[in-house]
């Protein structure tokens, strides 16, 4: 039950960061559901298998990471374009 509410979830959310692509926020909203359904599965497989749950706060360091990178290029991006649309990125 827990795995096909899993693939459901990865899957309804590559879905929304294929279709919503006009602003970059949102599109960062899609990669964090990616990485929570990630984190998810990587937490089932470590209590299911009785592995060390270390390398849960592992991966969960680095998703941290890459959130708050993320975050600042967004930010950067504000204050140097006005506006977070992904088609100001591009020169024509």
């Amino acid at each position: 039950m827990n795995l096909f509410f899993i693939i459901y979830l990865f899957t309804f959310s590559l879905l929304s960061l294929v279709l919503v692509r006009k602003h970059i926020l949102l599109c960062l909203l899609s990669l964090e559901f990616i990485i929570l359904c990630l984190l998810y599965t990587i937490l089932i497989y470590c209590l299911l298998f009785k592995y060390s749950i270390y390398i849960y706060l592992f991966f969960m360091t680095f998703y941290v990471c890459e959130g708050v990178l993320g975050l600042s290029i967004m930010v950067c991006l504000i204050r140097s374009h006005g506006n977070d649309y992904l088609n100001s990125l591009f020169l024509w």
